[in-house]
């Protein structure tokens, strides 16, 4: 066939087909030379390139792995774009110096442990085993093919490897470890009292300048939040199986085939009277608890009730105190032999002494419930439930392959899957990255509604499962677009002026407790400085005192140790904007051997791998400062 070619590409003909078809691949060429329409670069590392699609990837993999650790708790609003993005980007820069470091030094990560790393991975895995269709399915959803996750995967161990080794390489003197116990034993004489910022509140008008002032200082503070519209399509095994048309013919040859599943095998209701035989106790010892249990059976045959000698004289601690009552039993239950004498005894009559491995027993029966077997009535509507479902699960696999391969071929609109497949095209409200009601709710589905792929491509996404083990799954795309965007000032005017009056208040409570602190440094008492004010005093309290709001704890171990007959004073602010004044007057030191607790190995152990992970970050710290990192602005989805 080449030849043939070669053969017929003479002629101006030829010329002129090689001209039209070079043209193109020159330019081409050029704009790859001179980096037009190149892939956007956000960074670089001693020359290594960090891409904007790479930091996108990677901040959508921090987003949704925030979500699913956060649960209801997350909230989009704390986790702005540009600033997660920003803070994503330090991570990568700091993941790349790791890198080139180890890589320099020589440390490497196996293909094998690679592999053993995933295969380990719960979320990959499926009834407890590696699951590949759940690991690709993944790894789509983050945007990620299985080579750039696994290359992703190496970085990262290589980069653990180093933090092994310098966390590891630090050693705890006994010095280091005696100061340890004394400030961790360490206990405070404390007292404090709040002032509250309500009651230095005033209702003043706050002018315009200062309104205006402080929206453009903190604009990103009334920032709305990006959304979207979405239009889906959900495949539900529980609404398919209501879909599900079963006759009752079809029910009763399943119920004639398999009565065996509905029928109920004979009960009885069973007493017993236990004397124990020992394991090791020899035929003499048998038989001496064989003529005991005799005479006691004698006494019941003379007409003694049955119960109150079990009570009194039956070694069997669980049905003693019933009166020897074994309940209603299934024939298998029981110890063999005693099941094959309960079931062979008439009703009502007392057997001989029956020799099992616990002992000699007497044994009555005192009901025989026939066995039963359930009619189809009572067990139609269970039948139907089952072949429904067994058919749905069949459908829901059917129609899930179908769907996912409609929506990929016809990327740009979710009609044509819903045409064929008879599904009901759903469209929702806005919602944010934390997701809407219902299914939209999920991390996965909120992943994927702000994934490149289906945001900025707009294109459907893949099908997902967001809990495979539900049998629902979900194809969905962006029908609208709303970027994150400042709310205009005055739809926040009045949240700003109560903003400022709160921050006056604050400022004076803080002020008017800067005077109390004074006072008291000066040995003014409480109730000199602070006349209205409650105070606490609580004694000598130690770091882990939940009772004391953690301000005031953290300010109380970290004011200087007083000098006798002296105090150490100082101010914190609560988190609900109040003012607390704290007084120290004594320190008093733990002792370096405690009594109980940790061991000091494990506690020298404990304080290595701190100092360990202090020392990490230091050597981050100096291989950031002497490298050469070049950083470009930071797009986000609202620039594009």
């Amino acid at each position: 066939m080449l030849q043939a070619i070669r053969e017929r590409a003479q002629g101006w003909l030829a010329w002129v087909i090689v001209a039209l078809i070079s043209i193109p691949f020159a330019l081409w060429g050029i704009q790859s030379y001179l980096g037009v329409g190149g892939e956007p670069v956000v960074a670089k590392v001693n020359g290594v390139e960090i891409t904007d699609r790479d930091l996108s990837r990677r901040a959508q993999q921090a987003r949704i792995e925030l979500r699913e650790r956060l649960g209801a708790a997350y909230d989009p609003a704390l986790f702005e774009e540009g600033r997660l993005r920003a803070e994503v980007l330090d991570d990568m820069i700091r993941q790349t110096l790791l890198l080139d470091v180890s890589n320099r030094i020589g440390m490497r990560v196996s293909d094998e442990e690679v592999r053993m790393q995933i295969l380990s991975e719960t979320a990959f895995q499926r009834d407890g085993r590696f699951d590949r269709e759940s690991y690709e399915q993944l790894l789509r959803l983050q945007g990620l093919s299985p080579a750039q996750f696994e290359e992703q995967l190496r970085q990262q161990l290589i980069g653990n490897q180093l933090l092994r080794a310098v966390v590891g390489s630090e050693l705890i003197t006994s010095r280091e470890l005696g100061d340890y116990r004394r400030l961790a034993g360490q206990r405070r004489e404390l007292s404090y009292a709040v002032m509250p910022a309500a009651d230095f509140r005033s209702d003043a008008p706050i002018g315009e300048a200062e309104i205006q002032a402080f929206y453009e200082a903190n604009g990103a503070r009334f920032q709305s939040p990006e959304m979207v519209k979405l239009d889906y399509l959900v495949l539900d095994v529980a609404e398919l199986a209501k879909g599900a048309e079963i006759g009752d013919d079809e029910l009763r040859r399943l119920y004639e085939q398999d009565q065996s599943r509905f029928g109920r095998p004979e009960q009885r209701s069973v007493r017993h009277l236990l004397l124990t035989v020992p394991q090791d106790a020899d035929d003499a010892a048998a038989q001496a608890v064989e003529a005991q249990i005799q005479a006691i059976r004698e006494r019941i045959l003379a007409g003694q009730a049955f119960d109150e000698v079990a009570r009194s004289e039956s070694q069997d601690p669980g049905s003693a105190g019933e009166g020897g009552s074994l309940g209603t039993i299934e024939q298998g239950i029981m110890d063999p032999v005693f099941d094959s004498v309960a079931f062979a005894l008439p009703e009502g009559e007392l057997s001989q002494p029956v020799r099992t491995r616990f002992g000699y027993h007497l044994i009555e029966v005192t009901e025989i419930i026939p066995p039963a077997l359930k009619t189809f009535d009572e067990v139609k509507e269970e039948l139907r439930a089952e072949v429904s479902r067994q058919r749905a699960e069949s459908l829901f696999y059917d129609l899930g392959e179908r769907l996912a391969n409609v929506a990929y071929e016809t990327p740009d609109s979710l009609q044509p899957a819903a045409d064929e497949l008879g599904l009901t095209l759903l469209q929702s409200d806005w919602i944010g990255r934390s997701g809407g009601e219902g299914v939209l709710a999920h991390p996965r589905v909120t992943g994927a509604a702000f994934s490149d792929e289906v945001l900025v491509g707009r294109n459907n996404s893949d099908l997902i499962e967001p809990e495979p083990e539900v049998l629902r799954a979900v194809v969905l795309r962006v029908a609208d677009h709303r970027v994150a965007a400042i709310r205009p000032l005055d739809e926040v005017r009045d949240e700003i002026a109560e903003e400022l009056r709160s921050e006056r208040a604050r400022e004076a409570a803080l002020q008017a407790a800067g005077t109390a602190v004074e006072q008291l440094r000066q040995g003014v008492s409480w109730s000199e400085a602070m006349p209205s004010a409650v105070v606490e005093t609580l004694g000598a309290v130690g770091r882990d005192l939940q009772s004391v709001p953690a301000p005031v704890r953290q300010l109380a171990f970290t004011l200087p140790a007083p000098v006798e007959g002296t105090a150490s004073v100082g101010t914190t602010v609560l988190e609900n904007g109040d003012v607390a004044v704290i007084q120290v007057t004594e320190v008093k030191d733990g002792g370096e051997a405690p009594s109980e607790g940790p061991s000091p190995a494990s506690e020298a152990e404990m304080l290595a791998q701190l100092l360990g992970r202090h020392l990490y970050d230091g050597m981050l710290g100096d291989m950031q400062l002497r490298a050469k990192v070049e950083r470009n602005p930071i797009k986000t989805t609202s620039d594009l």
